[in-house]
């Protein structure tokens, strides 16, 4: 080969490393706020996301970002931005444990991993044994606010209740990891 031919596939091998980095995806990388340097959730633009450690593809709009994993099933997280921090909710279900549904969220709440909550019919609450305050529940929009006795911000949780399950979206508030990954 001659050397204008060199040349030519060396400047055009430069072309085309630039353009491809060019062409690689933007990520948001997003920490728990009590724990800024350990990423829990990566959105790519070009649709990829990674969930504790787990891939998936992602849509999300101005409410929800929909995680949806290999074998189709999706998993939608509301989300609220906030300046640079985003509240981010998680899903999780606790099994009643006493009462009857009759007692609407009154009652203990337990999940498998030893979390709970107990709601009492005087409005107040305890969360895992140690957090305690006021509540009130918006039936019509399926939140109840939690008002912490301790100099803790208020939390507005969505919940769904069906018998003795109670699912709870949890706000997590996140912001943008501090170190790289």
């Amino acid at each position: 080969m001659r050397k204008t031919g060199k040349i030519t596939c060396f400047v055009a091998g430069i072309a085309l490393c630039i353009s491809l980095a060019g062409c690689t995806a933007n990520t948001d990388r997003w920490a728990y706020i009590h724990e800024p340097d350990k990423e829990v959730l990566a959105l790519s633009d070009n649709g990829k996301a990674v969930f504790k450690g787990d891939k998936y593809t992602y849509t999300k709009d101005d409410t929800f970002i929909v995680l949806k994993d290999s074998s189709g099933a999706s998993f939608d997280h509301r989300y609220v931005m906030d300046g640079e921090k985003m509240i981010f909710y998680e899903r999780s279900t606790y099994t009643r444990d006493g009462g009857s549904a009759s007692d609407g969220i009154a009652g203990m709440w337990r999940q498998d991993n030893g979390w709970s909550f107990e709601f009492t019919s005087e409005g107040t609450f305890s969360e895992e044994g140690f957090f305690v305050g006021r509540y009130a529940v918006d039936e019509a929009a399926g939140t109840i606010k939690l008002m912490y006795a301790d100099p803790i911000e208020d939390s507005l949780l969505y919940y769904s209740l069906d018998g003795d399950e109670l699912t709870i979206d949890y706000p997590w508030p996140m912001v943008h990891v501090t170190k790289e990954q």
